[in-house]
């Protein structure tokens, strides 16, 4: 099996609805802030105040955040009020964050759905497309592809 036709199984996505919304965005808020204090991923201004909601569809999993003045910081409680709105499956977040694919090409295949503030949509799909990927993300990318 190729990493691009990973899915998780259905009872992942059952559960992980489950997930208080705090408990759920600790992992990837945890992973941002260390990725900006080793300065591998360090928010522009224009994602300043900005809410985000990352969907991992086959987990089940909704997440979101703001950015206050470059921190990642979570929202106490899923609310519609955000300003984009990602959703794909794990192995295309995945792909993305390590930069085996980028966000163009999960796009155009209709991988990575966009919706809210089409400009900051477009604004935060060049930044990651743009930011230096550690080392070791770059050796397991190798190792999956």
């Amino acid at each position: 099996m190729h990493l691009t036709d990973f899915r998780f199984p259905a009872l992942f996505g059952r559960l992980g609805k489950l997930i208080p919304a705090p408990l759920a965005s600790a992992p990837l808020l945890i992973m941002l802030d260390i990725a900006r204090r080793r300065e591998w991923l360090l928010a522009p201004e224009t994602l300043y105040g900005k809410c985000f909601q990352i969907q991992i569809e086959d987990m089940g999993l909704t997440i979101q955040f703001v950015c206050d003045q470059g921190k990642f910081k979570p929202r106490r409680s899923n609310a519609v009020d955000v300003d984009v709105r990602l959703s794909a499956m794990a192995a295309d977040f995945f792909q993305l964050a390590s930069g085996m694919a980028d966000a163009d090409t999960l796009f155009f295949q209709r991988k990575l759905k966009i919706e809210g503030d089409t400009e900051l949509g477009v604004a935060v799909k060049y930044w990651l497309d743009a930011s230096e990927r550690p080392e070791w993300l770059n050796q397991l990318a190798d190792k999956l592809a």
